[in-house]
């Protein structure tokens, strides 16, 4: 154990010495929490006092116009202005600000008790690079989460979290949460708002970081003026980052399903009217069938393109699959396959063109006829997607190797 180190650091002359390193900054985002701030920096006081852990206390003060900072000064915390408006913003500055190893980070409206601790701290010392709260498992208590949040919200974007990025991490939005300082500035986060919170977990996820949880309670928070927290609009931004970030499930997984389903459909009516239990599907259903095909070949490029845009920004990770197909892609195998579909849907365009010839251009019958003509077209719109899709591809390569697709 080092020795407690509860007060403000002074500002050091040039010449002077660096002050000795703190292990622990307990940080905590504030915008008008005048009811609450004070009691939260006692209880991280109590915290550093009990455990003798050279730290400091730390607030990201957002802008409040309520006496917030004044009030967690006098109660000994440091203060920090962040300009940049929201939550995420309010973080992140607080974040880099932090002269602490490790930084543990909650609200200050006194939902968390910062006099606990004690497992983030030595889950932290473990080598763990970030460390989440649970509160399903440590406790909500009445009153303290809207049922809206507790049984609806929390759960399925948590599950989608789980679902998306092959994680176990039962709770995504728990705001008591601990990061090693210099890895979580390596992270390249930037979200301004409450997606920030999803934003650190899934990136900490990509980047293969070692991420412990500790049952946490949770308690009605002490203020009197309402949340920050807009429930629909805070939980699409979470949703709408979850997606973006996950290029397979957002993109590839359905558009493999539509390729399959729709290519499936194509394929069967190709021979002649389906009829299943009595329900019959024609050059109408095929025609559907097309549409979802190409849609889902799109969906499919795209997330393709997508993933490798979100490695070259450094959002995304090259995973085995992506490291396999950027190393066997090039501009030339896309345009030959591009080629090959679009010069098949061709030879069938040809022989609708010869089908039509041999009646002199008279009248054909509707239902042979679509069937080959829609046939063609999808192949064709399929080999054009596929060839120009290549170009784009090259245009952003990024394969690990350096080496060029053109």
């Amino acid at each position: 154990m080092v020795a407690v180190v509860n007060m403000p650091v002074r500002a050091q002359a040039a010449e002077a010495p660096e002050p000795s390193p703190l292990e622990l900054t307990i940080l905590m985002p504030c915008l008008n929490e005048a009811e609450t701030v004070a009691t939260c920096v006692r209880k991280a006081q109590s915290f550093l006092q009990r455990t003798a852990v050279a730290g400091e206390i730390l607030v990201a003060d957002n802008g409040s116009s309520d006496g917030s900072p004044e009030l967690a000064r006098q109660a000994g915390a440091r203060v920090v202005r962040i300009t940049a408006k929201g939550y995420g913003s309010a973080l992140l500055g607080g974040i880099q600000a932090a002269r602490g190893q490790f930084v543990i980070m909650a609200d200050a409206d006194d939902s968390y008790d910062f006099a606990q601790l004690d497992g983030f701290l030595s889950a932290l010392r473990a080598g763990h690079e970030m460390v989440i709260g649970h509160r399903f498992r440590g406790g909500i208590r009445p009153g303290a989460m809207p049922w809206l949040h507790r049984y609806v919200g929390n759960p399925v974007l948590s599950f989608l979290g789980r679902l998306f990025f092959s994680c176990r991490i039962g709770d995504f939005h728990c705001g008591l949460r601990g990061v090693e300082r210099a890895a979580a500035l390596r992270l390249g986060l930037r979200a301004p708002g409450m997606e920030f919170a999803s934003e650190m977990i899934v990136k900490a996820v990509l980047a293969g970081w070692r991420i412990g949880e500790v049952p946490t309670v949770l308690s009605p928070a002490g203020r009197s003026r309402p949340p920050h927290l807009r429930s629909w609009r805070d939980g699409w931004r979470h949703l709408r980052f979850l997606l973006i970030m996950s290029p397979r499930w957002l993109l590839f997984y359905p558009g493999l399903f539509l390729i399959l389903v729709g290519s499936a459909a194509e394929a069967l009516i190709s021979h002649g009217p389906l009829v299943i239990h009595g329900v019959g599907f024609d050059i109408h259903t095929m025609l559907y069938a097309a549409g979802a095909t190409i849609l889902g070949l799109q969906l499919v490029l795209f997330s393709v393109i997508g993933r490798t845009i979100g490695v070259l920004k450094g959002l995304l990770p090259v995973t085995a699959k992506l490291r396999i197909f950027l190393r066997a892609f090039t501009v030339e195998r896309g345009i030959a396959l591009g080629g090959a579909f679009g010069l098949a849907g061709l030879a069938l365009a040809v022989y609708s063109l010869d089908t039509w010839f041999r009646v002199r251009f008279g009248a054909l019958d509707p239902l042979a006829a679509m069937r080959v003509v829609i046939t063609s077209v999808t192949l064709m719109l399929a080999g054009g997607e596929i060839l120009f899709a290549s170009f784009l591809l090259g245009l952003i390569d990024v394969r690990p190797d350096g080496g060029s697709g053109a």
